[in-house]
């Protein structure tokens, strides 16, 4: 059969009459936890609370003044499930949820019409085209194409036909339900689509409002999911960008079109810092480590590409080099880079301008230690440092 809300999708309230009321039980999610909650099942003679099916969830609403958490279809049958129990017979008011009726209107009759516009694919519970990419513009134009819909104040009609009805084969279907009973119900976009619908839809292409197409996503089988919203939806995303927007000039000081720019700042500059905290703790457990030897000997030396100069201070005050020779280097394994040379004074000041000379750098000496800059290899001083001094 269609219900009410097939009927007149716009219908706030009903009064019909209980038709069965048995006990039932609900499976709820609540905060990603599953209950079960105990209740009971109401059949009425007909209703305004859509039943979930077709790609469209239940409405919400209340019965008699109480709450209905769930709407399914078994049969010919909606099944309303309720906290209280009702008399057979007994007459009760429903009322629908109307901002979530009418926000699911919108979204159900915006597929309808971007599905028939883009002539890619099939409606599934979000739409889905039957290509691996969409081409630059295709989308906007697609935006453009159903929007010009909206302005021209298009038609949306329901027709009920039976099953053996000719008409029916010139429609688009995804078949029937095996449990269907009653007639076959037709959402007609006027000269755009005829579509085989259970679902509640606006009166007129007007009533959408708007239609903003979000991206595109990978789909499976070589498809492509289309993300878009319609209606009061356009409104309050454009109302939380814009909030978002003033959050951002606020913390970044910056105009909207520059947010972008400088948040990828924000990004290096907090991997920079973790960076250099790595660095730190690595320069620590490269000076234990050489202590912990027992035959860790009088001279330690070591390159790290990525170095700094922090990071070879620290790993000379953490060895200690009053009686320890040092030798760090850092940067490109032949190429320009800084250089550490640390060591009882009388040592750092005798061959500090030596390795100075062979790295063709820059730098001076004091108190037991030479830091400099290098031009070239660091291995000729490397090697007249392990051989004592001489080249």
């Amino acid at each position: 059969m269609a219900f009410q809300c097939q009927r007149d999708c716009y219908m706030r309230e009903l009064t019909t009459r209980v038709v069965s009321c048995s006990p039932a039980e609900l499976q709820l999610e609540n905060n990603g936890k599953k209950e079960k909650i105990k209740g009971f099942n109401v059949t009425v003679k007909d209703t305004i609370l859509f039943p979930e099916g077709g790609g469209q969830p239940d409405d919400h609403g209340t019965m008699g003044g109480v709450q209905v958490l769930r709407v399914t279809r078994q049969g010919p049958d909606a099944v309303h499930f309720v906290s209280s129990g009702l008399e057979e017979g007994q007459e009760v008011l429903l009322k629908v949820d109307w901002e979530r009726r009418f926000d699911h209107m919108q979204q159900h009759s915006a597929q309808h019409l971007i599905t028939a516009l883009a002539d890619l694919g099939r409606q599934r519970s979000s739409i889905e085209l039957d290509t691996a990419r969409v081409k630059s513009g295709e989308a906007e134009a697609l935006e453009t194409a159903a929007n010009e819909k909206i302005r021209s104040r298009v038609p949306v009609n329901v027709r009920l036909l039976s099953l053996d009805d000719p008409e029916v084969e010139k429609v688009r279907s995804r078949g029937l339900p095996v449990d269907h009973a009653g007639p076959i119900r037709i959402i007609d976009i006027e000269g755009v689509d005829a579509n085989m619908c259970c679902g509640t839809h606006v009166s007129n292409l007007s009533h959408l409002q708007a239609i903003k197409v979000l991206g595109m996503e990978k789909g499976k089988k070589n498809k492509t999911n289309l993300v878009f919203i319609a209606g009061n939806r356009v409104l309050k995303y454009a109302e939380r960008s814009y909030n978002t927007e003033k959050s951002l000039i606020s913390l970044f000081k910056v105009r909207p079109e520059e947010h972008v720019q400088a948040v990828d700042k924000l990004q290096i500059e907090e991997q920079l810092n973790t960076n250099l905290v790595l660095l730190r703790d690595m320069a620590v457990l490269i000076a234990r480590n050489f202590k912990s030897k027992p035959d860790q000997g009088n001279f330690f030396t070591l390159h790290y590409k990525d170095g700094d100069n922090e990071f070879m201070n620290i790993i000379a005050n953490e060895i200690g080099f009053e009686d320890t020779v040092i030798f760090l280097t850092v940067g490109e394994e032949t190429g320009e880079g800084m250089f550490l040379l640390a060591g009882p004074s009388s040592v750092v000041d005798s061959l500090g301008p030596r390795v100075m000379e062979l790295l063709h750098g820059k730098g001076a000496g004091k108190n037991g230690r030479f830091p400099g800059k290098s031009e070239t290899s660091r291995y000729s001083a490397d090697v007249m440092l392990r051989s004592g001094g001489t080249y």
